[in-house]
């Protein structure tokens, strides 16, 4: 039996049109005319001997070969880039300084620094797990070449690459009701990291803003232990889904008179206006898990588009 190569730039094509939605935005993006990618589709079913879409009223969606084929498309993507990425930096040397916020130490991070050192084995890596204002102040003296940190608004000195916009939320421990009426006769009980934090202060203000009393329950220098004192029912939280370990539960806010809370967004933030070659690897990189883990409406239309697919 002769196997068939799948053709890269087809792939990529498809992958793209069908996260944009259609065709003709993916010409856009690539920069080809809509029928070079119309035509790139159809060689793909040629090669593949099956029907990859079908016209639903006036956009296209997946056939069950199409889902398939585009779930190993993304992964043959990501690993046809990464192995590119390996191959043209396998020379350069150096170090890089990385920092990055608790919450993806261990959703984002091992992936990050195994997919780095593959593509750049004689590159050393120095990472720090610091808290917002740390990470931020350590990118803004220079001592860190690169950090993934909230990005609240405020203005910043360093350049900042905004990947999402994350849900805030109440978190509270899990198979049980929180200790606590919003009656006026108790105040809320927080769970907390030491201040400065950025989410303890979003928590206070939002509370204040709806006349809720509130006291300080609980508090950490780790996410471990605000997880800990969370789970146990000693305070409730104000965190990101991120992270969130299955012994606590998100509240929903109006049903325990709580405010809605709004999104925080998540940057890349640069310690200069001109990375190097490895800090910008590193970027892509970031991105890509990033772009893996995180829900996709969270992400903003930039990540989208500079997403491995793209």
């Amino acid at each position: 039996m002769r196997l068939t190569n799948l053709d890269m730039d087809a792939l990529r094509s498809f992958a793209i049109g069908m996260e944009a939605g259609s065709f003709a935005q993916a010409a856009d993006r690539l920069g080809r005319s809509t029928s070079a990618v119309s035509a790139q589709l159809k060689k793909l079913e040629e090669q593949a001997g099956v029907t990859l879409v079908r016209k639903a009223g006036r956009g296209l969606t997946l056939t069950d070969s199409g889902e398939v084929l585009l779930s190993y498309a993304r992964r043959l993507l990501d690993l046809n880039d990464e192995a590119m990425s390996a191959v043209r930096g396998v020379e350069l040397e150096g170090w890089i300084r990385f920092g990055l916020q608790e919450d993806f130490g261990e959703t984002v991070l091992p992936e990050v620094l195994g997919r780095f050192a593959r593509a750049h084995p004689k590159v050393r890596i120095e990472g720090r797990i610091a808290r917002n204002s740390e990470l931020k102040d350590r990118i803004a003296s220079g001592h860190l070449d690169l950090a993934l940190a909230w990005d609240d608004g405020s203005p910043f000195a360093a350049t900042a690459d905004r990947i999402a916009a994350v849900p805030l939320c109440w978190l509270g421990a899990a198979g049980r009701e929180p200790a606590w009426l919003p009656d006026g006769r108790e105040p809320l009980p927080l769970a907390a990291l030491e201040a400065p934090c950025l989410l303890r202060t979003i928590a206070c203000e939002h509370l204040d803003r709806q006349g809720l009393a509130w006291r300080i329950a609980f508090v950490s220098p780790s996410l471990g232990g605000l997880w800990a004192a969370t789970a146990a029912g000693l305070g409730i939280a104000l965190r990101t889904p991120v992270g969130r370990p299955q012994s606590i539960r998100q509240l929903e806010p109006r049903s325990h008179g709580l405010p809605d809370l709004p999104s925080l967004g998540l940057a890349l933030f640069h310690a200069g206006k001109e990375p190097s070659p490895l800090t910008a690897h590193l970027a892509v990189i970031i991105r890509q898990a990033l772009w893996e883990t995180l829900p996709a409406e969270w992400l903003t239309q930039q990540a989208i588009e500079r997403s491995p697919a793209a």
